[in-house]
């Protein structure tokens, strides 16, 4: 497959901006939501071994998060806090994320190709491409800067809550994750939105 195809096409149209986007941490019961915005050069080279981060080992992921990292011409991450998820919703803090994400890129982007099925309102025309992570190396880029950023983010949380168990679950709802907060109760760094079944009498 050919893994720049939508950034070609942009680019051969005279966006020469064009930014992959990616989330991480949408379904965890605690922590914030991360989103990253990725900007190769037009006519960049193919990173060997890029994937949707999902597929990728830690050890991988960390590699090629070196590597995007030296390539690119510009990466930008945001973030929107488990208060921002309670009062927004998941999906609208999302696309704050992404906000962030878009705005911190130096050069600018020209046109957003963005995974999944809807796009933020980042002052730049967008296409969402749905299972981007597995179409596109700019978003399969974002996806790998943010998961492990916001991986790196639960490893820090978990030095300030270790009885949650974060740096092994990252705030995802784990059987161990569940009985800690029935043991301990919901941390600050949970979302008070999204308790599972098993925690509505807490």
């Amino acid at each position: 497959m050919d893994w720049l195809y939508y950034e070609r096409e942009l680019w051969r149209a005279g966006f020469r901006g064009v930014a992959g986007i990616d989330e991480a941490g949408r379904g965890p019961l605690a922590g914030p939501v991360v989103a990253a915005a990725v900007l190769f050069a037009p006519e960049a080279a193919l990173l060997p071994g890029i994937n949707d981060s999902k597929k990728l080992s830690a050890a991988r992921r960390e590699a090629l998060y070196a590597q995007i990292m030296a390539a690119a011409l510009s990466v930008g991450v945001g973030a929107a806090s488990p208060a921002e998820i309670d009062s927004l919703n998941i999906l609208q803090a999302t696309y704050l994320a992404m906000e962030r994400a878009v705005a911190r890129l130096e050069p600018p982007a020209e046109f957003l190709l963005v995974d999944g099925t809807g796009v933020p309102r980042c002052g730049a025309p967008a296409r969402a491409i749905v299972k981007g992570d597995n179409l596109s190396m700019s978003i399969a880029a974002a996806s790998i800067i943010a998961k492990v950023t916001r991986d790196q983010i639960m490893n820090e949380l978990h030095l300030s809550h270790p009885q949650y168990g974060f740096a092994r679950h990252k705030g995802y709802p784990t059987a161990a994750h569940i009985d800690a907060i029935r043991r301990y109760g919901l941390s600050p760094v949970h979302r008070r939105s999204f308790h599972p079944r098993a925690l509505e009498n807490l």
